[in-house]
């Protein structure tokens, strides 16, 4: 029996082997699937499938197909290593509340994988024309929820700029909760933003 030439101890029937066409197969495929990318529906059916004799090894690498995530396999735990086109979102807006702030684009979200962290990442920025004349500190941005996929497992406050017209801040506090809502925290009456940016902004899930 001999092994390939390129050192990854793939076991390829030899001149001297006893002829048996079916076991030749078996072999090289048992070297070669291992070794390549394996498409998972999930990763319970992975988990179920790579078990026992066929448990996973450092090195392997997976696609696992509802999530649209490639995964390797480094020091016994699967590490993801890309996640998908991570095709942008619009964000719809709350009542009060519209697109392309500060000519920043529309305001947008895409899942992103940070060194084997899932993220949200953010961009463009919101404009607000009016405010009550003694507006509350806080206003929801968004009309509805963020998805359950890209919602932090627990509260992430950041800060986010704003216009320091009509403004004696040039920055708001940001909560991005668990409910899916994001919420912008900083407002008064002498805080009164014509515009909102959330370019940039990245945190992990």
């Amino acid at each position: 029996m001999a092994t390939d030439n390129y050192g990854q101890g793939i076991d390829l029937i030899g001149l001297t082997d006893a002829p048996d066409m079916p076991k030749a197969i078996a072999d090289l495929a048992a070297g070669v699937i291992p070794r390549s990318i394996l498409r998972f529906a999930s990763s319970s059916t992975r988990g179920a499938t790579l078990a026992g004799d066929y448990a996973p090894v450092d090195g392997m690498v997976t696609y696992l197909q509802d999530v649209d995530r490639l995964e390797v396999r480094i020091n016994g735990a699967w590490v993801t290593v890309s996640v998908g086109a991570s095709a942008w979102t619009t964000i719809s807006l709350a009542s009060g509340f519209t697109q392309n702030g500060n000519s920043n684009g529309t305001l947008q979200y895409r899942l992103l994988n940070v060194s084997g962290e899932e993220s949200i990442q953010f961009r463009g920025a919101v404009n607000r024309t009016s405010y009550p004349s003694s507006p509350p500190s806080s206003y929801v941005v968004n009309s509805s929820a963020l998805p359950a996929a890209v919602r932090p497992s627990t509260l992430r406050s950041v800060l986010i700029p704003c216009s320091d017209t009509n403004s004696d801040r040039i920055a708001l506090k940001l909560d991005i909760r668990t409910d899916g809502l994001l919420e912008a925290i900083g407002f008064g009456t002498a805080t009164k933003p014509p515009w909102i940016g959330f370019n940039g902004l990245t945190v992990s899930l």
